[in-house]
């Protein structure tokens, strides 16, 4: 079972993540994401599988992109939440909140290893590849060059 996790925790890390909370009642909220002119979020809480947990909602003209910020910033690795979009009490604009929970994390980093893997063994090659150059460089300023 995870965490509680709060409406003020969830708004907090939206917010510095450069979204705007439209602060909507939850009438509102359910109505859908159209009607709003500016682009933004607003969220309320929700008991979902026994947990209390956070269902935030994109708002505004360009609400697609909105609720693709959300995702990304709720499961960036300092916030550390997850975040589920197929519930079925919720509307195709709302995703559902939670803390991750430590497995969660783990798979995360690990699938994150692996997809950086080849970019750093690209990087590894290439400092391996300056220094042998910087030392060759600095064998022949010294006189010794290979003989072959």
């Amino acid at each position: 079972m995870s965490r509680v996790t709060r409406v003020s925790t969830i708004d907090r890390h939206l917010v510095q993540g450069g979204l705007v909370d439209l602060s909507l009642g939850e009438a509102t909220q359910k109505a859908g994401p159209d009607g709003h002119d500016v682009d933004g979020f607003a969220t309320r809480q929700h008991h979902h599988d026994g947990t209390l947990v956070v269902i935030a909602g994109a708002y505004g003209p360009n609400w697609v992109r909105t609720l693709a910020e959300i995702t990304g910033r709720l499961e960036s690795p300092h916030v550390k939440c997850t975040v589920i979009s197929d519930a079925p009490e919720l509307g195709d604009h709302e995703v559902i909140a939670r803390w991750a929970t430590s497995e969660e994390l783990q798979a995360r980093k690990a699938a994150q290893k692996e997809r950086q893997a080849p970019l750093t063994a690209e990087l590894a090659r290439r400092e391996a590849q300056k220094r042998a150059e910087k030392e060759r460089q600095a064998l022949e300023a010294a006189g010794q060059s290979g003989l072959f």
